[in-house]
């Protein structure tokens, strides 16, 4: 048995410091365009042109009609297929490996952790949490819902995802400002707030985990029972209680894993049915 030190998941740290960079550059890219000046190599699309989400809100008028709802482009629709394909296999790991708000929240959160300690991300009630956690679901009807009624992007002024990284454009709704700002304050005493409570794009990829190849499994016979991995999670998934995660709201982030903070080798995995 290896002793409790908590290792980090490297690589998803690169990925998430990569993709955010990234992101941030797009978004800069698109505004020095309207001034002639560009960065080499970088898009200089809008960040609704380089967002999966967008293509789902256009699926029912480019069914209906063959277009685009305003403001999505095509690459929408192809990092959709690529991101959904990548969820069959793995689950919702594009939330906790790619995903830049959820990235900033996490980050957030580490300050949240030295101010409240063991009691972060536990403040609120667990029968209060269980039910607040299909908010998110509710999101995604509405913005489906308004978005294919109206034909224009209905999330767009509560986005905090295009709040953040356009804040400093004005081009930013200000109820997008707030959303925003509630969801990184929230993130001081909450574990990825918007993720657990409003994102609709979760919500899509978080019923992804209930039939994705890979997943978190634990195995039941080295399992010592001592509940870090569940304390560990920051989707306060009660991993010590189940043989596979299939949780909807889990994010593929590894954290509750032998590699990251199980004190006993192979014990909880990432893996396929047939290495369990």
């Amino acid at each position: 048995m290896k002793s409790f030190t908590k290792n980090k998941i490297w690589l998803r740290t690169v990925l998430q410091i990569f993709f955010f960079i990234l992101i941030a550059l797009i978004a800069v890219n698109h505004v020095l365009k309207d001034s002639g000046i560009e960065i080499p190599l970088l898009s200089n699309a809008s960040l609704h042109a380089v967002c999966p989400f967008g293509g789902v809100v256009s699926l029912y008028q480019f069914a209906a009609v063959g277009t685009f709802t305003q403001k999505i482009h095509q690459s929408s629709f192809i990092l959709m297929i690529l991101v959904f394909v990548l969820a069959v296999l793995f689950g919702s790991v594009f939330c906790g490996w790619v995903c830049p708000l959820g990235s900033i929240q996490e980050w957030v959160g580490k300050l949240g952790k030295r101010l409240f300690k063991k009691r972060y991300n536990h403040f609120v009630p667990r029968r209060i949490d269980q039910y607040l956690r299909y908010l998110r679901y509710i999101m995604l009807i509405w913005v489906l819902y308004a978005t294919a009624m109206t034909g224009k992007l209905a999330f767009g002024d509560i986005d905090p995802y295009y709040a953040l990284f356009n804040f400093w454009t004005g081009e930013v709704a200000v109820t997008g400002l707030v959303v925003l700002g509630i969801t990184l304050l929230a993130s001081l005493a909450v574990e990825r707030p918007w993720c657990k409570y409003a994102c609709p794009y979760g919500a899509i990829l978080g019923i992804t985990n209930l039939f994705s190849i890979f997943a978190i499994r634990r195995r039941e016979s080295s399992c010592k029972s001592c509940d870090i991995c569940t304390h560990e999670c920051p989707m306060n998934i009660p991993v010590h209680a189940v043989k596979v995660v299939r949780d909807h709201q889990c994010i593929g982030c590894l954290e509750c894993t032998s590699e990251a903070i199980c004190p006993v080798e192979n014990t909880v995995i990432f893996a396929t049915k047939g290495n369990l």
